[in-house]
């Protein structure tokens, strides 16, 4: 565990005004709890904003139910973090720890008073989403997962916690400390989700643990939303937040993580406004915050996978499991997917060796071996230095022979002078090796075949958009990226050939794959979505 201090830090108190206290009084009541009183339990849903009058209530380990962080709230402190503004779940108990008093504001109620008061809305997310960080640093989380090193489920389910930024703890089968080993003796040593202390999830998926804890919300049928944005990268989280800043009732649909491709590069340097680099996943997390902020809700991990136009124009998008959805407006930024290589055996290692993300969760299946990254593009470019921190080497494999027309050249000058990557280019993988796990490859090189031991490899090829469930809604290009604009039926730069459809990002055809312009779209598509929406309700 960190620093006494770092614990202070995140819970350092600082007061509301007066005023504000004052108001929160207006839209709550008061409760008490004698000291052992549970105040919340794990899963329970955030639906009231408790503001500490008088007493202490702690964090409670979930595992152990001992006192978990020497920090307390006290008087002038509140109690959650930024799930609040989802309605999610609770990720930790908290207890009185001597007798206390509360004001319980209703949490529609406050919200709607945080949208009124800017200074308390600063206040409050400040906070909130300090303490999330510090959950997610501290691994303070009720759930624990064993062997996402050896079982793809479990390391689905991480990736979707670590990418989200939702706090848990994760233990390897082989594990030798006594925690370690008391975790992964609830499962006989055989890979698991826990809840708490011993809630075994049984087919842990990240639909399960998203259901669990509130972040796949429930959908009301008879809401119609002004604009339903389909994909969570950073177009579509930019659409989000302008779309709340504008009133609109918005909701953001994600099918993996809120970051699309962009929260899976390591270092972004070349975004204005962060000289020193940000993560992709940072990035577009930020913006998850603002969009919260305004209002706009979402929904992950949902999956669009077909549209339907009623009679009175309304949208309705069906998701998986087969739950409806209507809008006046769509957004489409779904991105576009890196295609899969078509080797024998593929499928069966992803997950086990096979990555499409280069973050520091699949870096560590990589320590001390060597890893392949294959493809010439940026995203391929970072993935390689930032995989060469922890991998004993790193082989770029390029099917051309030049990197000049698909990476940026400050990215491309740094692989080259880097002693511990490798180009190989006019190369490909022509083979995989091992059984359950990669253990190694094949290169087909100028110069014949090389064979390489490796634990990992990245495939950041070429891109397929997620188009599907469009087909006969809009006009797509023959690669099938949806058009727009004028040439293409539009009535504004973004909209497509159906009126209320709008396209932006890596899916629109003729777009620039870049994040910069991605985030700009989904500013700009708004302000038409907005006319689109008062044309049809007037």
């Amino acid at each position: 565990m960190e620093s006494i201090a770092a614990d202070l830090e995140t819970m350092r108190r600082v007061p509301l005004a007066d005023e504000h206290v004052e108001m929160i009084r207006n839209i709550g009541s008061e409760r008490t709890y004698e000291a052992g009183d549970m105040v919340v339990k794990v899963g329970e849903p955030m639906d009231e904003f408790v503001y500490v009058l008088d007493g202490e209530i702690e964090v409670v380990d979930p595992w152990s139910d001992k006192r978990l962080l020497e920090a307390s709230l006290g008087p002038t402190q509140f109690m959650g973090e930024i799930a609040f503004l989802n309605k999610g779940n609770w990720f930790l108990p908290m207890r009185a720890a001597q007798d206390t008093t509360v004001i319980a504001a209703p949490r529609e109620a406050m919200l709607e008073l945080m949208s009124r008061v800017p200074e308390l809305s600063d206040h409050i997310i400040g906070v909130f989403a300090a303490r999330r960080r510090k959950q997610f640093e501290l691994q303070n989380s009720s759930v624990k997962l064993i062997g996402a090193d050896q079982d793809a489920a479990v390391q689905e389910v991480e990736s979707f916690l670590r990418r989200n930024r939702i706090p848990y703890e994760s233990y390897d089968l082989d594990g030798s400390d006594d925690e370690s080993i008391q975790v992964c003796d609830l499962t006989g040593h055989s890979p698991a989700v826990i809840i708490g202390q011993n809630e075994v999830m049984d087919d842990p998926t990240p639909r399960k643990v998203a259901q669990r804890f509130g972040l796949d919300l429930e959908m009301c049928s008879e809401t119609v939303y002004d604009v339903v944005i389909v994909g969570g990268g950073p177009g579509g989280v930019a659409a989000a937040v302008y779309a709340g800043a504008e009133g609109l009732c918005a909701l953001l649909v994600e099918d993996t993580a809120i970051g699309g491709q962009a929260g899976t590069s390591s270092r972004i340097e070349n975004y204005l406004g962060f000289p020193t680099g940000i993560s992709g996943a940072d990035l577009v997390y930020r913006g998850e915050i603002q969009a919260m902020k305004f209002g706009t809700r979402f929904a992950m991990p949902r999956r669009v996978e077909a549209l339907s136009r009623r009679e009175d124009g309304v949208f309705c998008v069906t998701l998986d499991e087969g739950t409806e959805v209507c809008a006046r407006s769509i957004v489409v930024a779904t991105g576009v997917q890196y295609r899969r290589l078509p080797l024998e055996g593929l499928r069966d290692l992803e997950g086990a060796g096979i990555y499409y993300a280069a973050t520091d969760m699949e870096a560590r299946f990589c320590k001390n071996s060597d890893a392949v990254v294959v493809g010439g593009g940026n995203s391929a470019g970072q993935a390689a230095m930032y995989l060469s921190r922890t991998a004993k080497h790193v082989h770029l494999v390029v099917r051309g022979d030049s990197l000049a027309s698909s990476m940026s050249s400050y990215l491309t000058s740094r692989l080259e002078h880097d002693p511990k990557i490798t180009i190989h280019y006019n190369t490909e993988v022509s083979d995989l090796h091992g059984s359950g796990r990669l253990r190694g490859v094949t290169l087909d090189k100028p110069d014949g075949e090389q064979e390489l031991e490796c634990a990992a490899m990245f495939i950041m090829i070429g891109a397929a958009p997620n188009t599907d469930w469009l087909s006969g809604h809009a006009e797509l290009d023959g690669r099938g990226f949806v058009l727009t604009g004028a040439d293409n039926g539009g009535a504004s730069q973004y909209e497509t050939s159906t009126p209320g459809i709008f396209a932006i990002g890596d899916v629109r055809s003729g777009s620039v794959k870049r994040v910069a312009s991605a985030v700009g779209e989904g500013s700009v598509v708004i302000s038409a979505a907005w006319q689109h929406v008062a044309k049809s309700t007037a």
